[in-house]
């Protein structure tokens, strides 16, 4: 998948002044360019916030039509496939990308990223409607990530981060009352957010439940049973698949890889297997796949 440096230069928009680490970054967004997403979503390895500003706009999202109006705040996670349907014709909003890698990095705003985690695994709408005061505090933050990237001081890139952290840490605030009665066990949280944070760095490879319980210590029948808790009945192999389907996909539109080297990539055992595996996930095989894109 695309990490946000490579998203920003396939897209061609303005890198921020001076030297960009490729972590943080915010853009305001109008038709032209929340369409222009549908090339990426679901081959994106960051996290998107984005408010309308005005107009509307509407998507497809886990097969759910959403139509977001202004002081709509949604929220993209990596892996998940999202369509614009249609907007306003005066559609804008603001948008703040922290790379996936990088988030994750960042003991310090876990509990914040678990709002973010639960949006996505749907114990709330990824859609938020922000009280004014919520909105104009966001978007401030949004703002100043603007700024700092528009200065090319030498600090730039830290007080981007710094803001990330900020805005997540608001944001967290702000949703705990929504999801209140969501709420888990600390523990069942960690063990949940320690499988998502795995999955990233090991699921080309390792596609069976029981490497992912070894690595946080735990059976893998107490992991199954986490993560279809805290995920309303998804799998860890839902999980793992989703993620297996999105890379296949990047691949053959993306590259000039073989079947055969895409298959090896994702350690399938035969070429066969993953071509069963992607025409059942997709509903066509590699190769239709790759002559229709």
């Amino acid at each position: 998948m695309y990490s946000l440096k490579e998203f920003w230069k396939l897209r061609n928009l303005p890198v921020p002044e001076g030297e960009w680490d490729g972590n943080v970054i915010c853009i305001k967004t109008n038709v032209e360019w929340t369409f222009g997403t549908n090339e990426t979503h679901g081959f994106l390895s960051c996290y998107t916030f984005t408010i309308v500003t005005r107009g509307w706009v509407t998507i497809l999202y886990n097969n759910r039509e959403l139509t977001l109006h202004v002081g709509d705040l949604y929220t993209y996670s990596p892996g998940f496939e999202v369509t614009v349907l249609s907007s306003s014709s005066d559609y804008s909003g603001i948008c703040l990308l922290g790379d996936e890698h990088f988030t994750l990095s960042l003991p310090m705003v876990r509990d914040a990223i678990r709002t973010a985690y639960f949006t996505v695994v749907e114990l709330t709408s990824p859609v938020l409607s922000l009280k004014s005061d919520d909105q104009r505090r966001l978007q401030e933050l949004m703002q100043m990530v603007i700024h700092y990237q528009q200065t090319g001081l030498p600090h730039a890139n830290e007080s981007m981060q710094m803001l990330y952290n900020l805005f997540l840490t608001d944001l967290s605030t702000i949703q705990q009352h929504s999801i209140h009665e969501h709420r888990f066990p600390k523990r069942v949280e960690e063990i949940f957010l320690g499988f998502l944070g795995l999955l990233p760095q090991h699921f080309a490879e390792r596609h069976d439940i029981g490497f992912y319980a070894s690595q946080l210590c735990i059976t893998t029948t107490y992991l199954s049973r986490v993560v279809r808790q805290v995920s309303g009945g998804r799998t860890v192999i839902d999980y793992i698949n989703q993620l297996l389907l999105m890379e296949a996909t990047f691949l053959l539109r993306q590259t000039s890889l073989s079947i055969t080297q895409i298959s090896d990539r994702l350690h399938f055992a035969e070429v066969t297997t993953f071509a069963r595996f992607y025409k059942r996930m997709k509903g066509m095989n590699p190769r239709e796949f790759r002559k229709g894109r």
